[in-house]
């Protein structure tokens, strides 16, 4: 008599993404971007696809809050990097969107990105509001002082500029910010692909929409590492 097998048990973990790591540091190397403030601790660059969901078009913002997130998470313990999901559920469960917001394609600016921070991490966001895109220039010492500061990663949202991107330094000599672009949707490992076609990049002031104006959120929370790295 042949014995009876015990059942299989069938246990489904959850993938961790492979994701690059620190993608700005290779553009810190240049002489001209020594004096540069830039974000300081470490982070994943999140963008569209690199989970598998195909948020082409929609997901940007959620993708540069993503890549916050996980800055955050290298600094303090707690709440993993929320899934695009989880995002749209946490608005709706703080009264910023309906239900039918879950599992849409609506996208997210400033204030959304604002609002989770605080939601996940108790971290919260700073509004800045710079009325067009001409008038970037007038704001960069404070943005300069916010990385001297803090040291956070910025999401930067606009209007007619409404592609969602990533501050992570400024370069007051070059009248310059480092952005990190979420659009890329190629695989997860190519980061001289990154750099070569200007995904993460110093964009100079005037490549920003004159008449756009731009929302940026900045993180209150000070990175654990007090110097940069070069």
């Amino acid at each position: 008599m042949i014995p009876k097998q015990p059942k299989l048990r069938i246990i489904v973990l959850s993938v961790a993404i492979m994701l690059l790591t620190n993608v700005h540091e290779n553009l810190l190397q240049n002489e001209k971007y020594k004096s540069a403030a830039v974000v300081r601790g470490n982070y994943q660059y999140y963008h569209y696809c690199c989970d598998g969901v195909d948020d082409r078009g929609w997901g940007c913002g959620y993708r540069t809050l993503q890549t916050v997130c996980s800055w955050i998470q290298h600094q303090i313990s707690g709440q993993d990097v929320p899934k695009l999901r989880e995002i749209q559920q946490a608005l709706v469960a703080m009264g910023d969107k309906p239900d039918s917001f879950v599992g849409s394609k609506q996208w997210i600016g400033s204030l959304e990105v604002a609002m989770c921070l605080d939601y996940f991490y108790d971290v919260p966001g700073k509004i800045l509001h710079i009325s067009n895109g001409a008038s970037i220039g007038d704001y960069l010492e404070q943005l300069e002082e916010h990385f001297h500061t803090n040291g956070s990663p910025i999401m930067m949202g606009g209007d007619d500029d409404n592609s969602s991107k990533g501050i992570f330094g400024v370069n007051r000599s070059s009248m310059s910010l480092l952005v990190l672009d979420p659009h890329y949707s190629g695989k997860n490992n190519q980061v001289n692909q990154l750099l070569k076609e200007g995904w993460v990049q110093w964009k100079p002031l005037t490549s920003f929409h004159g008449k756009s104006f731009y929302n940026l959120c900045l993180p209150q929370l000070q990175a654990k590492n007090k110097s940069q790295k070069v």
